[in-house]
């Protein structure tokens, strides 16, 4: 928990596993942060499908930050594109692969009005899977 909201941190990679943000988010992250380093092969079609992805599942705020891309061409090329996503899947703000910054206002509200017009934590088939998660389970938001 901080200030401003519950935040869940993951690291690149981390980002490709549904099951990790859900267990953020049942334990009450309205915000997912995922610093990476995507490449220029995986980043063009997974990075922001990825963060959508996440955000919609969830019904929460993504925010990512990655490096920008070396522009010598020599050693790793990472994709860049830091973006914030709103819990509808919108992106909110983003950049290119060039040095930025990404501002974006992030009305925590706009999660807790997603989770209650669609509550899709109670909502869930528990007849046919569930997450295994030690946290505590988020309450209806």
């Amino acid at each position: 928990d901080t200030a401003v909201g519950s935040v869940g941190v993951g690291i690149c990679f981390d980002v490709r596993f549904g099951e990790m943000a859900a267990a953020m988010a049942n334990r009450g992250a309205d915000v997912l942060i995922y610093p990476g380093a995507f490449n220029t092969v995986t980043g063009p079609h997974h990075w922001e499908l990825l963060q959508r992805a996440r955000a919609v599942d969830n019904q929460c705020f993504v925010l990512t930050c990655s490096p920008a891309r070396n522009t010598t061409g020599e050693g790793y090329q990472a994709w860049g594109h830091s973006t914030a996503v709103g819990p509808f899947a919108e992106v909110l703000a983003t950049t290119d692969e060039r040095p930025g910054i990404v501002f974006a206002d992030l009305d925590l509200g706009e999660v807790t009005r997603r989770r209650r017009n669609m509550p899709l934590a109670t909502q869930r088939r528990g007849d046919l899977y569930a997450l295994h998660d030690l946290g505590a389970v988020r309450g209806d938001a």
